[in-house]
């Protein structure tokens, strides 16, 4: 089918409107430049909705902006570096089919055909506004016999033209889409890149994002292969906002939800959903991951992982990214000032006062200097809390099930009873392993020292909260600080715990990890390795997954096959690219023990038969093309 398409320019081809930018170089220098500014904006908007006569817009704007021709060279020179962004990366659609595209545009042709014609659109085919200047070269008003001057001036020009074949038309604004409603348009695309006008969506055949949506609609050449904007992000637990705005910007379709979803919920909303976010409390068990049929990655903006079966998962072909170190710090500076404040009994002490009563006494307070800590986990966060601890003066020992180096001064223990037995302190930081459960216990409270201290900002399932009841309240231990429970609330509210209520008991609502700057970098860091996954194919980091670091691909086709670790696929998969005469420019490949991921890179000619071919290869688990 022939094919015209007619591009508006403002906030469409670029990313702004072009009379503005000129307003802010104009009255760069006036005292009331923003308020003028601001009115211009609006009297852009009235037109371009259709509110006003455009006839009426244009005047008023012309006769405020006070510009010069002299003006023009710097307007254009900023255009250029406001072109859209999904426009730049699609330049090769405006070179191959430069002859079915035009532009009406109510803008300037001064400085509309120096952009376009960078984008191979010759100036006779656009069809916009000129300005009428005075000798002294001021801008004065525009040519007012111009249809394009007048109000619905887009339906005319775009008939005047005679064009043959299916119009469609792509701009922002209600007034491109008179051009649809007169019926001399066949399809009205609005462009919501950079500005979402709810008038001209309501009305549009198709809501277009961004030219990658469009040039998908329309099988037409585009840089990527798939449109972004389709990719659908679910985010729960009140992910921190950094997180949205990262994955938005790159153009993916994200959704917010604040709490956590239980299971039957969860299998209805993830249909659907491409990319799932969560943090502790969500459990994506085997009926969630069948449930979601075009899940590709699950990201944990967290450091613990049992919340997911990541067996399943990958035997799914889905790839789980965490966190393991953005709130390590955190961590171990609430753990440091629990230490202290323990040791100090600051909580019976400040619970005195808040209750009327002064208590001045030394009893029971004590300096950590000199005092014995038992790390139990030396990992990320223990070797932490080592290093800032010896630092305060305390003597260090650890415990750990693998053979981990000591930091500082630092002792290793042969047993978890020889660091309870030396421990004037015991600081749990275990991972999520099933065995950990009850890992302290009633019989390892009494290995610890009689009179000292217990914290727990680990897993809640580590410690017996029964035992540890018994062992405050006999006064074995003088205090303990617990962070995370057995069981714990899918959203803030009511909670109830045996625990409460004890003396020199801090109890917080799992809040380790919780800080401005630990979930600002977890919003960073998983975001990362989610787009990176997606864009790419890289898979590393990944807690279930092969890990394969993937040089950047160089004008080349990408495919990402993930399959059951099956002898001989390898092999057939190569039979099926020799097939197909396929020129191979790199090829990847990593395995476990249950999943096979290769990555094929090729030249961008080839018959597309060979995706259907590889897509029917037995115990196939996913397979994508990415360019």
């Amino acid at each position: 089918m022939d094919r015209k398409y007619i591009f508006d320019f403002d906030s469409t081809l670029t990313r702004v409107e072009a009379l503005d930018v000129l307003a802010e170089i104009t009255l760069k220098n006036r005292p009331d430049r923003e308020e003028v500014i601001r009115e211009i904006q609006e009297i852009t908007n009235l037109g371009i909705d259709g509110d006003i006569s455009f006839t009426d817009s244009l005047e008023r704007r012309i006769k405020m902006l006070r510009a010069h021709k002299d003006h023009l060279p710097e307007l254009i020179a900023q255009l250029r570096d406001k072109i859209s962004k999904s426009i730049t990366s699609n330049k090769e659609f405006f070179e191959k089919h430069a002859d079915q595209i035009y532009v009406i545009s109510a803008g300037f042709k001064e400085f509309i055909n120096p952009i376009v014609a960078e984008y191979n659109i010759p100036e006779e085919r656009v069809f916009a506004n000129t300005f009428e200047f005075d000798d002294a070269g001021n801008i004065i008003g525009f040519d007012a016999a111009n249809v394009l001057a007048q109000h619905n001036g887009k339906i005319e020009c775009l008939r005047s033209l005679e064009l043959e074949g299916q119009l469609q038309v792509i701009g922002d604004g209600y007034s491109d889409y008179v051009m649809r409603e007169a019926g001399i348009a066949h399809k009205f695309f609005a462009y919501t890149e950079n500005v979402h006008r709810e008038k001209a969506a309501r009305n549009a055949d198709h809501i277009t994002p961004n030219l990658d949506e469009f040039l998908f609609v329309n099988d037409l050449p585009r840089n990527l292969s798939y449109p972004k904007n389709r990719i659908k992000v679910l985010l729960l637990e009140n992910v921190h906002p950094a997180a949205f705005e990262n994955l938005s910007e790159d153009g993916f379709s994200v959704e917010v939800v604040a709490h956590s979803l239980p299971e039957a919920e969860l299998i209805e909303k993830i249909k659907g959903v491409h990319v799932l976010g969560i943090r502790s409390k969500t459990q994506v068990t085997p009926k969630v991951l069948d449930a979601g049929k075009k899940l590709m990655v699950i990201g944990a903006f967290c450091i613990g992982t049992t919340q997911i079966d990541l067996d399943y998962a990958r035997k799914k072909g889905v790839v789980v990214f965490n966190a393991p170190y953005s709130n390590t710090r955190s961590v171990v500076e609430l753990a440091l000032g629990e230490i202290i404040m323990l040791m100090r009994s600051v909580f019976p002490r400040s619970s005195e006062i808040h209750g009327g009563t002064w208590n001045k006494t030394a009893a029971n307070s004590r300096e950590i200097r000199g005092k014995n800590l038992g790390i139990v986990g030396y990992g990320n966060i223990g070797k932490q809390l080592s290093v800032l601890a010896e630092a305060m003066g305390m003597r260090v020992y650890y415990y750990d099930i693998d053979d981990k180096l000591a930091l500082g001064n630092a002792i290793r223990c042969a047993t978890l009873e020889d660091l309870l037995n030396v421990s004037d302190v015991v600081s749990l930081h275990v991972d999520d392993n099933p065995h950990n459960r009850n890992l302290i216990g009633a019989r390892e409270l009494h290995q610890m020292r009689k009179g000292s201290y217990l914290i727990n900002l680990s897993r809640g399932f580590v410690v017996d909260i029964p035992a540890l009841k018994s062992a405050l309240e006999s006064g074995w231990l003088l205090g303990a600080a617990v962070d995370v429970y057995p069981e714990e609330p899918r959203s803030n509210g009511p909670f109830q715990n045996v625990l409460q209520g004890l003396d020199n008991l801090i109890l917080t609502p799992h809040i380790g990890g919780s800080t401005e700057e630990a979930q600002r970098d977890i919003a960073d860091f998983v975001p990362n390795k989610i787009m990176d996954y997606i864009n790419s194919g890289s898979t590393v980091d990944a807690v279930n997954f092969p890990n394969i670091r993937l040089p950047k691909q160089q004008n080349s086709h990408r495919f990402l096959h993930i399959h059951h670790n099956t002898p001989g696929i390898m092999a057939h998969i190569n039979e099926i690219l020799a097939k197909y005469n396929m020129n191979i420019t790199g090829q990847y490949l990593s395995t476990d023990s249950d999943v096979g991921y290769v990555i094929t890179d090729l030249d961008k000619e080839y018959n597309k038969e060979v995706v259907k071919a590889l897509k029917a290869v037995a115990h196939t688990l996913k397979f994508r093309v990415l360019y």
